[in-house]
C-alpha cells in the first residue's frame, strides 16, 4: 500500500491499523483544483464534493508517477482530504494561533460534521489502473465547559494549527470532545471502514493489507 499523504495522523492510523505503507507526497495545488472545478460546474462545491475532489486528485498524482520511483510497486495508493462544517460554514487547517483560538470559541458545545474524502487506486504494472472513492462524515459534538484558558493553552501547543477544524479526537484534543457519531477514524483523517470497503471493490481483502502485525506466538 502507498499512502499519498504527509499527514502524521493518517500514518499513524494506518500504523496502528496493522499496515505499515508507503508513503509519497502528493503535488496538488489544492486551492487551485478545487478554484478550476468550480468555475466547471459555475458554482460552490459542497464540502463532501470538495474533500472526495482533492483526495481523487491526490492519489492520481502519486498513482500516475509512483513506478517513476519505485518501479516494483504493484498494490492500492489511498489519497484523502477533511474539512469540518460548522453551521455550514467549512474549516479547513486554521494555521495561526489566533484563527484556532477563534474556532474553539465558536464550536464548545456545539456539534459540527468532519467530511473525509477517499479515493483508493489499484496499481498493476502494465495495466489500466482502477478507482473507487467515496466519502465518510462524521459528527463531532463539543464540550460546552471549555474556558478560555484551557483553548488558549491547546492551542499554544501547536497541535490543532495544520488540522482540518483545529481539532484532533486522538491526541491532545480528545479531552475536549464529548462524542463522535460515525466512525471514529473519519475524525483523524480517514474512515478505515470506508478504506475497507473500496478495497474490497477492487478485490483485495483488508486482511490481506496487514503487513505490521506480529505473528502469533
Amino acid at each position: 500500500m502507498c499512502l499519498a499523504s504527509t499527514s502524521p495522523a493518517r500514518l499513524a492510523l494506518l500504523r496502528q491499523s496493522g499496515i505499515e505503507p508507503l508513503c509519497l507526497s502528493p503535488d496538488v495545488d489544492e486551492d487551485a483544483v478545487a478554484a478550476a472545478e468550480a468555475e466547471r460546474l459555475g458554482r460552490a462545491l459542497a464540502p463532501e464534493e470538495v474533500v472526495l475532489l482533492l483526495g481523487r486528485a491526490k492519489a492520481a498524482d502519486v498513482a500516475g508517477r509512483i513506478h517513476d520511483e519505485h518501479p516494483r510497486f504493484e498494490g492500492i495508493v489511498i489519497g484523502g482530504d477533511s474539512m469540518f462544517e460548522l453551521d455550514g460554514e467549512v474549516h479547513g487547517k486554521p494555521h495561526r494561533p489566533e484563527h484556532a483560538i477563534a474556532r474553539w470559541h465558536a464550536m464548545r458545545g456545539r456539534t459540527g460534521v468532519l467530511h473525509s474524502g477517499h479515493s483508493v487506486i489499484r496499481v498493476v504494472p502494465d495495466t489500466a489502473p482502477q478507482e473507487v472513492h467515496a466519502v465518510a462524515e462524521a459528527s463531532v459534538t463539543f464540550a460546552a465547559d471549555i474556558d478560555d484558558a484551557e483553548i488558549e493553552t491547546y492551542v499554544a501547543t501547536g497541535e490543532p494549527l495544520l488540522v482540518a477544524g483545529a481539532f484532533t479526537v486522538d491526541s491532545l484534543g480528545g479531552a475536549f470532545i464529548e462524542r463522535v457519531d460515525g466512525d471514529p477514524s473519519t475524525v483523524v483523517g480517514m474512515s478505515l471502514s470506508t478504506l475497507r470497503h473500496l478495497t474490497g471493490q477492487l478485490g483485495i481483502r483488508w486482511t490481506d493489507l496487514w503487513n505490521a502485525v506480529p505473528p502469533a506466538s
